[in-house]
């Protein structure tokens, strides 16, 4: 555990000391990698944590994003209070999805694909609701050189960098206390054997609905980030199920119901993506990015069957003892 938190530190003191040195290349992408750590971290609270598979929660970044905007842009408050109100609303929204699956007995791969139809639900309401820019999607104006990046929550590539780092270091911490706290256990408890849990006094599905508000209230906070790192939002990039897929390849890879596992995961997931698809671009043929991106990810899978971040611990207590 020491030897984990030594080496999660240390790697958030050298990216945070290493700003002043990187380029606009390199910031960019680092802002996606820390960027999708949170989302990992996030969607680790539901998964790693109590055992419920979503493949929903691009449907959480939307809210946190469209709340948001809208807030500032239709009605000219701050975004942060529009952050907050994104916040609330996707956190009753999860706890919502959690409450009618949960409350009926819904769970596993029926789960998934309860929160795989909301999102898709949501998705396609949005995209033909003209209130919120509909397929067209919003674009927010260009900054002038008098707004306060913090204030406003739009600035240049190293104000979304260190915003991003600060998130996915606010989760570590986070996820780190949850785990040690007598709510990790009992959502853990619950995972491993939710009847022996039950027995015991554990309320099940008021526990399982924290988890699933807190999940998509963290994942609405970065949906807020996400829509004002890119200027635009539109209901399939915003909420489309490729998000979602790429929400949870970072944790699974890294390993599930770990700390630093999101972490770690996205930080091969995201650069592997832009290697192979500079690759498929360069080469010509339709497809290729995909076909390798997939293969490499099988591939670590099989080295790695629980999760790179477990391993890389295993091998420095190995070193030390």
């Amino acid at each position: 555990m020491r030897a984990g938190w030594a080496i999660g530190v240390g790697l958030f003191v050298v990216f945070g000391l290493a700003t002043p040195f990187l380029s606009g290349f390199a910031l960019s992408v680092l802002t996606l990698v820390f960027l999708f750590a949170w989302f990992g971290q996030a969607w680790n609270v539901v998964m790693g944590f109590t055992g419920q598979l979503s493949l929903g929660h691009a449907l959480f970044v939307g809210l946190g994003g469209y709340v948001t905007v809208m807030a500032e842009q239709g009605y000219g408050l701050s975004p942060w209070i529009g952050l907050g109100l994104g916040v609330c609303m996707a956190g009753c929204a999860g706890a919502a999805i959690a409450w009618l699956a949960f409350r009926f007995g819904v769970k596993d791969v029926y789960f998934a694909l309860l929160a795989i139809a909301c999102a898709e639900v949501v998705r396609i309401v949005f995209t033909n609701w003209g209130f919120v820019g509909g397929a067209g999607g919003i674009f927010l104006p260009a900054l002038s050189e008098t707004n306060m990046a913090l204030v406003s929550l739009r600035g240049g590539p190293r104000f979304f960098y260190l915003a991003s780092l600060f998130l996915a270091g606010l989760g570590s911490v986070l996820l780190g206390w949850l785990r040690g706290s007598r709510l990790g256990f009992v959502w853990r408890a619950l995972r491993d054997d939710e009847a022996a849990a039950r027995a015991l006094g554990v309320r099940a599905l008021q526990h399982k609905m924290g988890a699933c508000a807190l999940s998509a209230g963290m994942t609405a906070v970065g949906g807020a980030l996400f829509a004002h790192l890119n200027g635009v939002i539109f209901p399939d990039t915003m909420m489309g199920m490729g998000l979602s897929i790429q929400i949870i390849v970072g944790p699974i890879l890294g390993g599930l119901g770990t700390v630093f596992g999101p972490l770690v995961g996205a930080a091969l997931v995201v650069p592997l993506g832009e290697v192979t698809g500079a690759l498929g671009e360069r080469l010509g043929v339709a497809g290729l990015n995909t076909v390798a991106y997939g293969l490499c990810l099988i591939g670590l899978m099989a080295l790695l069957p629980g999760g790179v971040w477990p391993a890389l611990l295993g091998r420095v207590r190995g070193w030390r003892a």
